[in-house]
């Protein structure tokens, strides 16, 4: 008799990383294609100030600004300025996000779980 058992592995300390998502895709901005990350690990909304100017959006003061930290101590940002930013991704799904305007290359736009 040959019998069929079900083993589901649990996730280890070391594989808790893959808990989280995160999406890369693009999106358009003022008729603009951008590189966009979604990250589910994440609670900010963050847009490259790179953008902000090229595009000329219009920003706001940080109604609380903050310190924020990267990788390492010493490389430190303050962030002051508030930005909404319209986008489309694909030709069905809008939405408009305020994010906070910080200098990052990775992506355009940031954006985490609300």
């Amino acid at each position: 008799m040959v019998r069929r058992n079900l083993n589901a592995t649990m996730l280890t300390e070391d594989e808790g990383w893959l808990r989280h998502n995160i999406f890369y895709t693009q999106c358009a901005i003022k008729e603009k294609v951008c590189k966009v990350i979604i990250d589910s690990g994440s609670c900010e909304n963050v847009v490259a100030n790179y953008m902000v100017e090229k595009l000329k959006l219009p920003t706001m003061a940080h109604p609380h600004p903050y310190k924020l930290q990267w990788l390492k101590k010493k490389n430190e940002v303050k962030v002051t300025r508030r930005c909404c930013v319209q986008f489309f991704i694909g030709s069905k799904y809008q939405d408009e996000v305020s994010c906070d305007v910080i200098p990052i290359d990775a992506c355009y736009l940031l954006i985490g779980r609300p």
